[in-house]
């Protein structure tokens, strides 16, 4: 049996601020790093190994890798870090706080930009100081590729395509690998490997810092996929990323 472990990279500093994040390389909050290191003892606990980490190259995902392992004992497995797991671009939203955004132009519009399979927020302008282009982290991408907004769709060609030349030949080869990405870039894959439809990919939430197991056949087709915790607290924990657009109530 063929396993990868996927983790949502802990709680971010700006998730805990309900901003929209994107791109921004914020770090984790205090949350974020225990939510870290919960999942490494969970996955020590139940004996798994790994041969090979991969994140992408923002330092929530990366940071959440190194706790993981740091817990696991780990800390010499090799790391490929992709841009192309970095979390969906949010274009002209990064930075904005949620509820606020949701207030001025309505909670489903904000839903659909959030959770829609085709939708992409505003972009940012080519002037803004903000744009990937000016990262020295992807002097090495082509500019074309570099986003001013992405929607789901657009994230999943990247996430696919880096599935498809570093995770998969790795998978064959038969190490076991740990992804630690985003909620986007994470909803992308797991929307793939479930054929997941458009419309129903909108209702998927992945909670921050439980690891998520696929298990495949020698084809590598999927078998099953669990999270490492009961039911009741991927349920807690799925709301409440859910929820993070959500207007407080006048109650």
């Amino acid at each position: 049996m063929i396993k990868v472990v996927f983790i949502r990279h802990g709680e971010s500093t700006w998730n805990r601020e309900k901003r929209f994040t994107g791109w921004t390389d914020v770090d984790l909050s205090p949350r974020g790093v225990k939510e870290a290191r919960a999942a490494g003892a969970a996955l020590k606990r139940d004996g798994y190994q790994f041969d090979h980490a991969v994140t992408s190259v923002l330092k929530r995902s990366i940071r959440t890798s190194w706790i993981v392992q740091d817990v696991m004992d780990l800390m010499w497995i090799p790391i490929d870090k992709d841009w192309r797991l970095n979390e969906r671009h949010y274009g002209a939203l990064q930075g904005l706080n949620k509820i606020e955004t949701a207030e001025h132009y309505g909670e489903e519009q904000v839903h659909q930009w959030r959770r829609g399979f085709a939708v992409r927020p505003p972009a940012m302008s080519a002037t803004d100081a903000r744009i990937p282009h000016h990262d020295v982290r992807y002097a090495h991408i082509d500019p074309t590729r570099l986003p001013y907004t992405e929607s789901l769709q657009d994230t999943m060609k990247r996430a696919l395509e880096c599935w498809d030349q570093c995770i998969l030949p790795r998978l064959r080869e038969g190490k076991r690998l740990l992804v630690v990405a985003h909620g986007n870039s994470l909803r992308a894959l797991v929307k793939k490997l479930d054929d997941i439809s458009d419309s129903d990919i909108m209702e998927l939430n992945i909670p921050t810092g439980i690891p998520l197991v696929y298990e495949f056949d020698d084809s590598l087709g999927v078998m099953t996929h669990y999270y490492l915790a009961d039911d009741e607290q991927v349920r807690a924990a799925q709301h409440a990323v859910e929820q993070q657009a959500a207007a407080p109530s006048k109650a």
